[in-house]
């Protein structure tokens, strides 16, 4: 059994173009022929006009359209033999319908040898093709700089969008019942009106509709008053549907021929499509799937495949219909049918305290706030019956409503609670096959309170993502900078299933020899050591110097993070060195700005968010120190579960997990430092284990050759 999607989830879930310098040493594996006979899935397999091979190899030749790129906007055009062989390889697997791993390197140009061919097979075949990032940086860079070029580059009507989650989308509907004479029962908070309003002002002006093209702060509870949600969409019989902002973007993705999407949004739509085999799924049907930033792409499909419930969605949820402690909520109207439920929803919110604080409990006890939860019934559930309650009684309450309106946001919240009734009893019975279990204390990013968020993870990911992604009869392309081990794509191609494809490594573009200087610790104190943290703060400080700041410093804790960045915070200010905190006042994207416009030389001490996906070319980074060798916390339920069946299948786990995922994870790391071949500067390694235990070569082996400095 796999965990169920929560109706609120359904459809609501939540770089690069760097110059080249030629290389002989391109590796380049040919694709298996694909048995012309086998029977084809729906949508059916795409088959390409004949010249789309020889279109996509004339577009990247010295005389092909791509020489045309710096007179409408683009780079300079310069031979990139990597992007090319990357292009055509790409092409032929969406002919034969095959599917394709490749390691792309910053600088090889990725997206344009992905989009040039997703392009020509969107337009000969009619289905879209879908390209899917973990970031929004990468989405944004796609759809207003790459494609609007790509299309003035081949002359062709082509139409791409950039595909949102609904739940970003406002609702109009529920705008006026937000506005309404009844909103006291609407609102959370009397205090909101003025937001409201300032909403509205902003819904009349927007062509867009989602809360990205709001300059202005809203409050999160307001939002999910007004935001758009399948469950409560009465769809064409709505008095809003021709004008709704959703259903505007939804058309427009079904005329799309390039739609661009986030993992989150594609694995909501995987799941509804593959494995509850619903219709209402969000995306439209493609052809296709471009996968960039596929390094993510386990940890996407574990989390949205399975189930994360945070205790204060279910609190939202009961105090939506009535909040005894404000009096607010849906539930004012008089009548005995009302006056019931808001007694019983009192009751309730007293055992879904009582639910979350057995969890809290035993989280508290532990250092780092997660527990595994190994067998079932060890936390008793008196919440998930007290809902069923709560839906029956609802269920009733709706029967006797006349305001359509009000009706269809009634029957949204009965969905959602026979929903959270499902996943709570489900959760603390264990009921879900092959799945790992954890309750974990978190701090909310937008209120900074603590919240307990109960997860439920599948361990069988690459059976599972074998079965319902690489088995579809459609090419599913993966891409990112950093895939490969030691020169293998092994690793990654065991830890999701990958099959019915090769796999490519290209070499990278930029000459390491020249632009980087590895330094490695031969006297530093081991991790395990006492002495090791005050070395490490030594460290920081004499590179620091040496490059004058302009540094990214890598942890792989938080804590680590925040004691050194207390010890070294007045040294650093003493240099004239801005030292920028994760985690502290600032956003990870606030940091970066700051970072990348400072008039003085910055240094950011980073987390784990700041070892992938982040880009600053040119002098403004200079240095990378790697703190530790980031090797996942083994005690974490999900890390330790994978361990666990790793040994079950008689395999070693610190030889074939531990080891090569932190490999891939200290190669991005590495790869903050050169963004362009321009650029140049340093690595710092300060764990010793790099040199002093056999497994450290398997670490240098892994990133391109360079000078070393030992210290």
């Amino acid at each position: 059994m796999v965990a169920p999607i929560r109706p609120s989830d359904r459809g609501d879930a939540a770089e690069e173009s760097s110059a080249f310098t030629e290389s002989e040493d391109l590796e380049f594996e040919t694709l298996e022929e694909i048995d012309p006979e086998e029977e084809l899935a729906e949508p059916p397999s795409p088959v390409l006009h004949p010249q789309c091979l020889e279109e996509t190899a004339r577009f990247f030749s010295e005389d092909g359209p791509l020489r045309h790129a710096e007179a409408h906007g683009g780079r300079p055009y310069e031979p990139r033999p990597q992007q090319a062989a990357m292009a055509n390889a790409i092409a032929a697997a969406f002919e034969r319908s095959a599917n394709l791993c490749v390691e792309a390197p910053t600088g090889v140009g990725k997206s344009f040898a992905y989009l040039v061919p997703a392009i020509y097979m969107a337009l000969s075949t009619k289905y879209p093709v879908l390209i899917t990032t973990e970031t929004l940086n990468l989405q944004e860079q796609l759809v207003y700089k790459d494609l609007p070029l790509l299309t003035k580059l081949l002359d062709v009507d082509l139409k791409f969008v950039l595909a949102k989650g609904r739940g970003n989308y406002i609702c109009k509907r529920r705008l006026d019942l937000a506005r309404g004479g009844r909103r006291e029962e609407f609102l959370p908070a009397p205090g909101l009106v003025p937001d409201v309003e300032r909403l509205a002002d902003w819904a009349d002006k927007t062509e867009d509709g989602t809360r990205y093209d709001i300059d202005f702060p809203v409050n999160s509870d307001l939002w999910l008053c007004v935001c758009s949600e399948a469950s409560n969409c009465s769809g064409p019989a709505c008095r809003y549907f021709r004008t709704c902002f959703y259903f505007k973007a939804r058309r427009e993705w079904e005329k799309a021929d390039i739609i661009v999407a986030n993992h989150a949004l594609f694995f909501v739509d995987l799941k509804i499509r593959e494995i509850e085999q619903l219709e209402s799924s969000p995306l439209p049907n493609y052809g296709a799937v471009v996968f960039d930033e596929a390094h993510t792409l386990e940890d996407s499909a574990s989390a949205h495949l399975g189930l994360s419930l945070r205790s204060g969605a279910v609190r939202y949820f009961l105090n939506r219909l009535y909040n005894p402690a404000t009096g607010k909520g849906l539930l004012l109207r008089a009548g005995e049918s009302s006056m019931n439920l808001r007694a019983t929803i009192a009751k309730v919110q007293d055992a879904a305290t009582e639910y979350f604080d057995q969890f809290h409990e035993a989280v508290s006890k532990r250092s780092d706030a997660v527990l595994r939860i190994t067998s079932p019934g060890r936390f008793e559930d008196r919440l998930s019956p007290a809902l069923g309650t709560v839906a029956k009684l609802l269920r009733e309450y709706i029967a006797e409503q006349e305001d359509e309106d009000f009706k269809t946001e009634l029957q949204s919240l009965h969905e959602r609670c026979l929903a959270f009734q499902e996943e709570i009893a489900c959760f603390t019975n264990m009921e879900w096959d092959e799945h790992v279990y954890w309750a974990e204390g978190k701090i909310s990013p937008v209120t900074r309170s603590q919240i307990l968020e109960l997860s439920a993870a599948p361990l069988n990911i690459s059976e599972l993502l074998n079965r319902i992604l690489f088995s579809r009869k459609k090419s599913i392309i993966l891409t990112s900078a950093t895939l490969a081990v030691n020169g293998s794509l092994d690793y990654f191609f065991r830890r999701i299933g990958f099959s019915d494809g090769k796999g490519i490594i290209l070499d990278s573009p930029f000459d390491y020899s020249k632009q980087v200087t590895l330094y490695l610790p031969r006297a530093m104190p081991l991790p395990s050591e006492d002495l090791y943290y005050g070395a490490v703060c030594d460290e920081i400080m004499r590179f620091l110097k040496m490059t004058n700041g302009r540094a990214f410093v890598l942890f792989t804790s938080y804590s680590m993070l925040k004691t050194c960045a207390e010890e070294l915070k007045d040294e650093i200010r003493e240099l004239g060195i801005r030292l920028l905190v994760h985690g502290g006042a600032l956003s990870r994207s606030s940091m970066l700005a700051e970072f990348k416009s400072s008039t003085v030389p910055c240094v950011i001490f980073g987390a784990t968010s700041f070892w992938t996906g982040v880009d600053v070319p040119g002098e403004a980074l200079s240095n990378v120190m790697i703190t530790k060798l980031p090797f996942a916390v083994p005690s974490h339920p999900l890390i330790e579960a994978r361990l666990e069946r790793i040994r079950l299948e008689g395999g070693e786990p610190f030889r074939d997990y531990s080891i090569p995922d932190a490999v891939l994870k200290f190669r991005q790391g590495v790869g903050r430092l050169i963004r362009s071949k321009t650029d140049s500067g340093i690595v710092v390694v300060l764990d010793r284990r790099i040199v002093a235990k056999n497994y450290g070569r398997r670490f240098l082996d892994s990133i391109p050759a360079c000078p070393i400095e030992y210290f």
